[in-house]
């Protein structure tokens, strides 16, 4: 983990995710990789907002934000501005139609390695 972790040293990683104890340790995990974590905001507009504030390296999307509201919209803005993300998420099948099936995913449940590890693959340099 120690290299994924100097590939996070630093970089602004936006988290998306409603449910709180979740977003709590998503964003303890990436701070302790060495990460500055921006937000975790549970909505679509919030997650928006703080994308048009803040510069952001990568982001890690719950898919599913409660009410029927998904991150798509968010991917879509983060795509458009070249950022790389990642949905984590349950969900067996990644929105059929979406554009995004083929997106990385990491799947819940997981842990602090697994998380480190997916998004420091998410910024290495090719």
């Amino acid at each position: 983990m120690a290299d994924a972790a100097l590939s996070l040293a630093g970089r602004r990683v936006l988290i998306v995710e409603d449910e709180y104890l979740i977003a709590m340790e998503v964003k303890r995990w990436l701070q302790h990789a060495g990460a500055k974590v921006v937000g975790p905001v549970p909505t679509v507009e919030r997650a928006l907002d703080l994308i048009e504030d803040d510069d952001v390296d990568v982001a890690v999307l719950d898919l599913n934000l409660g009410d029927g509201a998904t991150a798509f919209p968010i991917a879509d803005r983060l795509r458009a501005l070249g950022v790389p993300h990642l949905f984590a998420t349950g969900d067996v099948q990644l929105g059929q139609g979406s554009g995004y099936e083929d997106s990385p995913r990491l799947e819940k449940p997981f842990v602090e390695a697994e998380l480190v590890r997916a998004v420091g693959k998410l910024i290495a340099p090719a």
